[in-house]
């Protein structure tokens, strides 16, 4: 039985790692190419039908998916726009499972008030993954991004304890607002707590006892699953507590990790991210098979599609009113706001209600409602939400993913005002760092600077550096260097590194050079490419 299912692993990981790469061969991003594989897989005769456990998503794939995520969000950029973050992940969750749970009632036959609010907070939460696959490598504005990753951190969490309420509702019989609403807050704000009180334990280890480059990685990796676990242990919110936990531990990243352990355990996060996200989205086609044959003659297939279809329709609607309406509201009454969010034009929103794609927790949430409620009672109309939460997956994941990237370019979006350019922004911080170590040398190195010939070079190197830095910035304000030129100068400079790889990997015949010093160059070469390409 176990090699079996190592088997089945082994080429189930395989399969992904393929499918990734004949979507990207066709340029498509890959969640929409693997979900898409996996339906064509699942109803192929003989393949065997792969059944989600929604404990192993739970636990197994959603602490290291948010614990990344949370990483690499900008804490500054969390902040600076946290009020428009907390209503979209907040606020639009519940909005949108109200609007789910009467619109259900009120069209869908069988449907009660607490099943429709069930049904909410499973579709509330778009994906975060999916929506960065879709749109890496697309220009859009900086304030639009911070929007969507905020939105994807905290939104899980509202979703899930909606959920979760909704269901004891439905087992129970019994609800209360006052109780469900005080549940909420002590929920989120205990995980918060208990997230980051597990986040300053890991700072004590990291910065304060012996560690490794491969220790470090480590405790990364055993990081999010403490968070997570400890906070579901004492019934708070575990998606929380990795967030909380995530956010704190990034910001100290300067301190309790060295450049190598950086360097390390992104590489290892890189690789164990996408393999996860891969298995993932793959299985979320696998399991339509089985949903299909769940949904029996109860309901018409094409029926429980049309139900499927107006939800997706109806989340779209009212995420759109939602973001208009409450951004309206708040830039009348706040001049602060004004000012943050001058980038912010209709095309922004566009995209931003366009990228609302739903993805693995609405299916791992619904995959998780029991069987039965009791030993004699069913759980009403199971099957039929699992099939109405695969159709909305299906058409916000698939059909809007594929036509995001034209919508985005049919939209044109205009160039922030008055905000340098990445470029710029590079070279203005380089300029301050080699300032700051000339004054360094002049200061408290000024002998070496004059007898020792090493320190002498790197003076003059840096003299070099700084002037051209200089000359690249008045350059971009006279207008002299335009989008081809910077174009242009890192396709050249792409060229340059990969004929200096070429070299390198010639050298290494020549019994003159250690392997060890080719391979420090190859990596100093890697780390140049990355400056460019990431």
């Amino acid at each position: 039985m176990l090699h079996d299912n190592l088997i089945l692993i082994l080429v189930l990981l395989l399969g992904v790692t393929l499918l990734v790469m004949i979507g990207q061969k066709i340029k498509i991003s890959y969640p929409i190419f693997l979900v898409l594989a996996g339906l064509l897989i699942g109803f192929i005769p003989g393949i065997p039908h792969i059944k989600i456990d929604p404990n192993i998503v739970f636990l197994l794939f959603l602490p290291p998916l948010l614990y990344e995520a949370a990483w690499f969000t900008s804490w500054k950029d969390f902040w600076e726009y946290k009020g428009a973050i907390f209503l979209m992940a907040v606020g639009l969750v519940f909005i949108t499972s109200m609007a789910v749970a009467y619109a259900s009632v009120a069209f869908i036959p069988g449907f009660t008030l607490a099943l429709g609010f069930l049904l909410g907070g499973i579709v509330s939460p778009p994906d975060a993954v999916a929506a960065a696959a879709v749109l890496k490598g697309m220009k859009i504005p900086k304030v639009v991004s911070a929007l969507l990753e905020g939105e994807s951190l905290v939104n899980d969490a509202s979703s899930l304890i909606v959920f979760k309420f909704a269901l004891a509702t439905v087992v129970s019989d019994t609800f209360v607002m006052q109780d469900a609403a005080v549940s909420f807050v002590t929920v989120a704000s205990l995980g918060i707590l208990i997230g980051l009180a597990i986040g300053g334990i890991f700072y004590v280890i990291h910065r304060w006892l012996p560690t490794t480059d491969n220790i470090d990685t480590v405790l990364t990796l055993l990081t999010p699953y403490f968070m997570y676990i400890i906070a579901e242990h004492f019934e708070a919110s575990g998606v929380m507590a990795v967030v909380s936990g995530g956010l704190l531990l990034s910001s100290q990243s300067h301190v309790i990790l060295t450049s190598n352990s950086r360097i390390k355990t992104v590489n290892v996060w890189s690789s164990l991210i996408f393999m996860l996200n891969g298995v993932v989205f793959i299985l979320i086609g696998l399991a339509l098979p089985d949903i299909v044959h769940g949904l029996g003659s109860d309901y018409p297939i094409i029926k429980a599609i049309g139900y499927g279809f107006g939800i997706s329709i109806l989340a779209l609607v009212v995420r759109l009113i939602w973001l208009v309406s409450t951004a309206q509201i708040t830039l009348l009454f706040n001049k602060k706001t004004r000012i943050r969010y001058q980038d912010m034009t209709w095309h922004s929103y566009v995209v931003i209600i366009y990228a609302g794609m739903r993805g693995v927790v609405s299916l791992a949430a619904a995959l998780s409602i029991p069987v039965m409620i009791s030993d004699s009672v069913a759980f009403p109309l199971r099957n039929l939400i699992l099939f109405i939460t695969f159709v909305v997956i299906f058409i916000t994941l698939v059909l809007q993913g594929l036509t995001l990237p034209l919508v985005i370019k049919l939209l044109k979006i205009p160039e922030p005002k008055s905000k340098l350019t990445e470029q710029e922004q590079t070279d203005q911080i380089k300029l301050k760092l080699i300032d700051l170590s000339l004054d360094k040398l002049n200061t408290d190195y000024q002998h070496q600077c004059t007898h020792n010939e090493l320190m002498v070079n790197l003076k003059a190197e840096l003299h070099h550096s700084l002037k051209e830095k200089k000359d690249n910035i008045h350059a971009f304000k006279r207008g002299e260097i335009n989008t081809e030129d910077l174009k242009a100068y890192q396709e050249i400079v792409l060229t340059l590194i990969q004929l200096q790889r070429d070299e390198l990997h010639h050298l290494k015949h020549n019994k003159q050079y250690d392997d060890e010093v080719i391979r420090k160059e190859e990596w100093r070469l890697d780390l140049e490419e990355l400056s460019i390409t990431s």
